[in-house]
């Protein structure tokens, strides 16, 4: 994973790839992938369904975030309301948290 590391209003965070285009002109964009069955994931229904048969539960504490615990662990998955905010931070924090189901991939 490439980046930079910008400072803005107290919080730091790494923007990956500042500017790198392709070769056509366009950015990557990041896609979150379910590794057995290979299905992009494409909304937060979708995510839900795959999440919850692995044992992970919504909370509801929040109104503008989405949330998910799993009992067995520490893990706190929080995601924005809005699935256009999905973004590659979470996805790779979905990855981490459910090693070997999830994959970040380059949409083409």
């Amino acid at each position: 994973m490439s980046g930079v590391w910008v400072f803005k209003n107290g919080v730091v965070r790494l923007v990956e790839n500042p500017g790198a285009d392709s070769l056509d002109g366009s950015r990557h964009r990041k896609m979150l992938v379910h590794v057995a069955s290979d299905e992009v994931i494409t909304s937060y229904a979708v995510l839900e369904r795959k999440l919850m048969m692995l044992g992970w539960e919504r909370y509801y504490d929040d109104p503008d975030l989405l949330q998910y615990h799993k009992r067995s662990t520490v893990h706190l998955i929080s995601l924005p309301k809005d699935f256009s905010k999905f973004k590659s931070m979470h996805m790779y924090d979905i990855v981490v948290k459910n090693r070997n189901v999830f994959e970040v991939r380059d949409m083409r």
